[in-house]
C-alpha cells in the first residue's frame, strides 16, 4: 500500500504566496486553495497513492513550547487572506475522499511523523509531500520526501539525501542542534553556522558523539568553546527540532482506502468557489450544470425568432434591449439579441441591424461599450447613451477577474434557466446576469461609478483609439541608428576589457567570461551556470571596469529592441499608433494599455526620454501629458490625517521638497535634485510597502542607507 501524506500548512503556504490573490465574486480568496488541489492533482497522477491523508497545524500552543518559551516566537501570523482559504481547502478534501488530520499540542509535522512510523512498522510505502526541509529527518527504506522547492519537486530518497547533505537523514536533526533554525527560533549553537555545523556532523553523525569526545574532535578551539558553551542550548535544539512519531491519533489506513468522495457536494463547492479549472480535472461538468441550474429560477420559455427581418425585430424591441456583438476586427459580424420575451441571432445584416437598435431610443443593456463606441465612431455614427455595461460592471464587482465576457458573467450572476438550444443560451441569461448585477452594484453604492465614470471614459478611450498618436517614424528609425552605433561601441568595450570575442546576450558565455575569465566574485554555481541578472551586475559595480559598459550595452539593447523597433513594427499606414486602451485589466483600477504599451515610453533617463520626441501632434494641435499630482500621497494625507502632509497639500507646497527636507536635515532652498528624487522615491515606496533592499535599487543607493532613510521617514511620520 502507498500512502501519499501531505504537509497542509506547508503546500497552502507556498500556493499563497505563489499566485496572485484571486477570488470568487463574493470576495472569497481561493490562490491558495487553486495552488495546493494543483499540486495534489499532480502528485496523485505521478504516485498513484492508494490513499492520501493531510495533515494541518492546530492553532494552538504545541509541547514544544514546553520546552522552550520562544520557540517560533519571531513567526508572524498568518495573513487573514490565506487564513479564510484553510477551512474551506479541509472541506474540499474530505469532499475528494481524502483524509485531515490536526491534534491540538502538535504540529502537522508530527503528524506527518506518526504516519510515517506507521507505514515503516507496517511494511508500507510513504512519500511525504511538503516544502519544509525538516521533513527530511523521516526518510528510511519506507518514507521518500517529495520536497517542493521554488523550481520543481524533488524526490528525496536515503540515497539522494546522503548524496546531498553527507551524512544520514535521521541526524538532520543534529545539524539543526548545532545551526539552529532562525525561522523556527530554534537557538542551536551561538557563534557556529551551517557550515561548521555539516562538517561536524559529516565526521561525526551527531551531538552525542561530538560532546562526549569534544577533546578530541576536529574542529577549531573556537568552535570547541562555542560547543561547550552552548551544550545546554544544543540539546534543546535538539529535541526543538525532532519531530514526534508517536503523536496519540487514530491511523486507519484501511478506511483511508476505502473512503469514497462525495462528487455532489464537491461540485457544488467548486462552483460556489468559481474554480471552473477543477470542475473539468475532477469531470464533474454535468454534476456543475445541475448544480448551477438548481440554483436558478424554474426553466422558462422563450420565442426564438431565427432569420428574423429588420422591420420584424423592430417591431418587437422593448422598452429594454439586452444584446451583444462579435467584431472581428472593427467588424459587427453577429449580434445576439434578447428583448420583450424573445430572443434572437442575426448574422446577416447586422451592420443595418445594430443602426436600427442604435437609432430605437430603447434602454440598451451590453457589453463592451467601447468595442461598439470605437465601431460607431468610425462609421460616422452619433455615440448614444448605454444603460449599462456588463464587462464594467462585472469588473467593479469582482475586479480580480481573469475575463469579462457574457459567458463567464453569465456563469456568475445568472439565476434563470431556459428551454433554449445552447446556441441560444448565452444571449438568454445575459438579460438576468444584467438585472443582477445591477442589483449588487446598487447595494455596494457603485451605480454612480459605473455610469459617471466608466462608462463615459470608454468613448473618450474609444476616441483615443481611433485617433491614435502620431509618430514621426523616421526620428525614430535615425533614433534606432545612433542606439546601434552606441550598441556598438559597448560590444568593443566590453570585448577589450575581456580580451575575447563572445555572444553577450548569452547568460552561459557571459558567466564564462566574468566569473572565469576575469575571476570576479559570485555566489556558488547552479546546474545551469552563473546568474548575469542586473541585479548580479548592478553587485560589481566598480570591480572591473567591464561592468560599466555591460550594463550600458543591456540598457541601449533594450532601448532599441522594445521601444525603436517595438514601435516601428505597430506604426499604422497613416503614420499613426493605435494603441488599446483596457479598463477591465488592473486591479487597482488603472487603464493598461497594450499594442504597445504607451504607458510605459521611458521617461527616466536622459537617451530613454528621448523616445517621446517622436510623439508628435498635428498641425493645429497640441499633444499634452496629464498626470495627477501625487494623487496616491493625498489619498494617504486623507486616511491617515497626518497633519503635516495636509497643510503641505492645503497650501501648494512640494510635498517631496518638505520631505527630503526633513529626511536630510537640510533648508529647502539647499536641496539638491537628487535629494529630492530620493525623497520622492521614499514617499511612494512607503505607500506601497516596499522594502530596503527595492528602496536601495531605486535611489541607486546601499542597503543600509535606505533603510536608514526609510526609517528617519517613517519616524517623522509617526
Amino acid at each position: 500500500m502507498r500512502i501519499l501524506a501531505v504537509d497542509g500548512n506547508s503546500i497552502m503556504n507556498r500556493a499563497f504566496y505563489g499566485i496572485r490573490l484571486l477570488s470568487n465574486k463574493s470576495g472569497v480568496y481561493t490562490n491558495a486553495i487553486y495552488g495546493f488541489l494543483n499540486i495534489l492533482l499532480k502528485l496523485k497522477a505521478q504516485l498513484s497513492p492508494d490513499a492520501v491523508v493531510v495533515a494541518f497545524d492546530v492553532s494552538a500552543p504545541t509541547f514544544r513550547k514546553d520546552i522552550y518559551s520562544e520557540y517560533k516566537a519571531n513567526r508572524k501570523g498568518m495573513p487573514n487572506e490565506l487564513r479564510v482559504q484553510m477551512p474551506i481547502i479541509k472541506q474540499l478534501l474530505d469532499m475528494m475522499g481524502d483524509t485531515v488530520l490536526e491534534l491540538e499540542g502538535y504540529e502537522g509535522d508530527d503528524i506527518l511523523g506518526t504516519v510515517a512510523q506507521k507505514c515503516s512498522d507496517t511494511g508500507h510505502e510513504c512519500y511525504i509531500s511538503t516544502g519544509d526541509r525538516d521533513n527530511l529527518q523521516l526518510i528510511n527504506d519506507n518514507v521518500k520526501v517529495a520536497l517542493a522547492t521554488t523550481k520543481e519537486t524533488i524526490i528525496y530518497d536515503e540515497q539522494k539525501f546522503r548524496e546531498d547533505y553527507g551524512f544520514a537523514p535521521i541526524n538532520l536533526i543534529d545539524l539543526k542542534a548545532i545551526m539552529g533554525d532562525s525561522s523556527d527560533n530554534i537557538p542551536g549553537v551561538k557563534g557556529v553556522g551551517e557550515k561548521s555545523g555539516v562538517d561536524l556532523i559529516q565526521k561525526y553523525a551527531n551531538i552525542d558523539y561530538i560532546y562526549e569526545n569534544i577533546g578530541q574532535i576536529e574542529a577549531k578551539p573556537n568552535t570547541k568553546k562555542l560547543l561547550e558553551a552552548s551544550k545546554e542550548m544544543a540539546y534543546i535544539s535538539k529535541k526543538l527540532a525532532t519531530i514526534c512519531c508517536n503523536v496519540p491519533i487514530e491511523l486507519d489506513f484501511g478506511k483511508w482506502v476505502e473512503k469514497e468522495s462525495d462528487l455532489d457536494s464537491l461540485a457544488q463547492k467548486l462552483v460556489e468557489l468559481e474554480l471552473n479549472t477543477f470542475i473539468e480535472k475532477f469531470d464533474l461538468q454535468e454534476k456543475a450544470k445541475s448544480v448551477k441550474k438548481s440554483a436558478q429560477k424554474p426553466a422558462q420559455t422563450l420565442e426564438i425568432v431565427k432569420d428574423i427581418s429588420l422591420a420584424d425585430l423592430k417591431s418587437k424591441l422593448g422598452e429594454k434591449v439586452y444584446f451583444f456583438c462579435d467584431f472581428d476586427a472593427d467588424e459587427p459580424i453577429k449580434l445576439s439579441i434578447h428583448t420583450n420575451g424573445f430572443v434572437t441571432i442575426v448574422e446577416n445584416n447586422v451592420k443595418s441591424a445594430l443602426d436600427m437598435i442604435f437609432a430605437s431610443g430603447k434602454q440598451l443593456f451590453t457589453i463592451d461599450i467601447k468595442q461598439i463606441y470605437r465601431y460607431m465612431l468610425k462609421n460616422g455614427i452619433e455615440p448614444v447613451t448605454f444603460a449599462f455595461d456588463a464587462a464594467l460592471a462585472g469588473y467593479l464587482l469582482n475586479c480580480a477577474g481573469k475575463e469579462y465576457t457574457a459567458d463567464v458573467l453569465n456563469s456568475a450572476y445568472a439565476d434563470e434557466s431556459f428551454d433554449v438550444d445552447d446556441e441560444f443560451m448565452s444571449i438568454a441569461q445575459f438579460k438576468s446576469a444584467c438585472e443582477n448585477m445591477a442589483k449588487e452594484l446598487s447595494q455596494k453604492d457603485m451605480e454612480k461609478l459605473l455610469h459617471e465614470i466608466e462608462m463615459p471614459l470608454s468613448l473618450v478611450l474609444a476616441s483615443m483609439e481611433l485617433v491614435g498618436f502620431e509618430v514621426d517614424a523616421g526620428g525614430v528609425a535615425r533614433f534606432g541608428e545612433f542606439l546601434q552605433e552606441q550598441i556598438e561601441k559597448c560590444k568593443q568595450e566590453i570585448y577589450n576589457y575581456s580580451e575575447c570575442e563572445f555572444n553577450i546576450n548569452s547568460t552561459k558565455e557571459l558567466g564564462a567570461v566574468l566569473f572565469e575569465k576575469l575571476a570576479l566574485p559570485t555566489k556558488k554555481k547552479t546546474k545551469t551556470g552563473y546568474s548575469t541578472s542586473a541585479e548580479v551586475l548592478e553587485g560589481l559595480r566598480g570591480k572591473h571596469p567591464i561592468i560599466e559598459p555591460l550594463l550600458e550595452y543591456r540598457k541601449l539593447s533594450k532601448l532599441n529592441s522594445t521601444y525603436v523597433v517595438g514601435l516601428l513594427k505597430v506604426v499604422s499606414p497613416d503614420g499613426r499608433i493605435h494603441s488599446i486602451f483596457k479598463q477591465t485589466e488592473t486591479r487597482t483600477g488603472r487603464i493598461s494599455s497594450t499594442e504597445p504599451n504607451m504607458q510605459n515610453i521611458p521617461i527616466r533617463s536622459e537617451l530613454g526620454s528621448k523616445m517621446r520626441e517622436f510623439f508628435v501632434a498635428k498641425e493645429g494641435y497640441t499633444l499634452i501629458d496629464a498626470d495627477y499630482s501625487q494623487i496616491e500621497l493625498r489619498i494617504l494625507a486623507h486616511i491617515s490625517n497626518d497633519q503635516m502632509m495636509i497643510d503641505a497639500f492645503n497650501s501648494g507646497l512640494d510635498i517631496h521638497s518638505i520631505t527630503a527636507s526633513e529626511v536630510f536635515n537640510v533648508p529647502q532652498l539647499l536641496l539638491t535634485p537628487i535629494m529630492r528624487s530620493r525623497a520622492k522615491a521614499i514617499n511612494f515606496g512607503i505607500v506601497y510597502g516596499i522594502g530596503a533592499f527595492s528602496l536601495s535599487q531605486d535611489i541607486n543607493t546601499s542597503v543600509a542607507e535606505a533603510n536608514i532613510l526609510k526609517n528617519i521617514l517613517k519616524r517623522i511620520v509617526e
